[in-house]
């Protein structure tokens, strides 16, 4: 009999993209670093003191852009309901956070769970299933179709510099009406909001990554002005930069 629940860290090189299925639901959660996960036609970020909910099963597409840290929680099916989503990043608060600590002294094992940690997994995953219904707002659109895909990668290639929709229909031989039209039928935003949270995220994983000042993640991004940096940042996320880096925990 194998443990109904069971906790692990872990640390990663860069690598990816893979794919990851696994036969439990899994709570991962980003202790340093960030990664990026895709599913569901919506790629998201996770960045440190966030966590990813996977449903069993489901195939979910990791990257993993710099070196990163994660612990991690693996739920037996038939011990805990299957999650909302194949895929939710939500935001950890302080009881989840307690409860992870708490749990991480129990790795995998033929033995069952004793009493009191059983109730602290059980807990756990009752916490996360709630946060999971309020999901980060870390995400962006991965696009259906060929064009968009590769305006998106090309647009995300271009994040630091004046990328502009003309340049990128071009090189995936579209005209800009046509490809604003695939953006909004597909992904539901317009090129330039995509452009807008790229740039975001791009930025959340550059705060992660190190103490850069604020100001230069704003250049690396592609913005020359601080003060429309933090506001593009405060509308994704709710707080400034610097706020949302203090949330890392480092």
């Amino acid at each position: 009999m194998t443990r109904e629940a069971f906790a692990f860290t872990r640390s990663f090189a860069p690598t990816g993209p893979d794919v990851l299925v696994v036969d439990r639901h899994y709570l991962l959660c980003a202790s340093s670093g960030a990664l990026r996960l895709e599913a569901e036609g919506q790629r998201w970020l996770l960045p440190p003191a966030r966590a990813a909910l996977l449903r069993a099963g489901c195939p979910v597409t990791v990257s993993i852009p710099q070196p990163a840290r994660t612990a991690s929680v693996l739920f037996d099916v038939d011990f805990v309901p299957p999650p909302p989503r194949d895929l939710t990043v939500l935001d950890l608060d302080p009881l989840a956070r307690a409860l992870l600590a708490e749990c991480s002294g129990w790795p995998e094992s033929d033995d069952p769970l004793p009493p009191y940690p059983r109730t602290m997994f059980a807990a756990l995953a009752a916490v996360a299933w709630r946060l999971a219904e309020r999901p980060s707002p870390v995400v962006a659109p991965a696009g259906r179709s060929a064009e968009v895909r590769a305006a998106l990668a090309l647009t995300e290639e271009r994040l630091g510099e004046q990328v502009r929709l003309e340049d990128v229909a071009r090189a995936v031989g579209l005209v800009p009406r046509s490809l604003a039209r695939r953006f909004e039928g597909e992904v539901g935003m317009t090129w330039r909001a995509v452009l807008r949270r790229m740039r975001v995220l791009r930025a959340v994983e550059l705060l992660a990554a190190d103490d850069a000042p604020v100001t230069t993640v704003a250049h690396r991004v592609g913005y020359g002005s601080l003060s429309a940096f933090n506001a593009a940042f405060r509308e994704l996320t709710g707080s400034t930069p610097s706020d949302y880096r203090a949330t890392f925990g480092r």
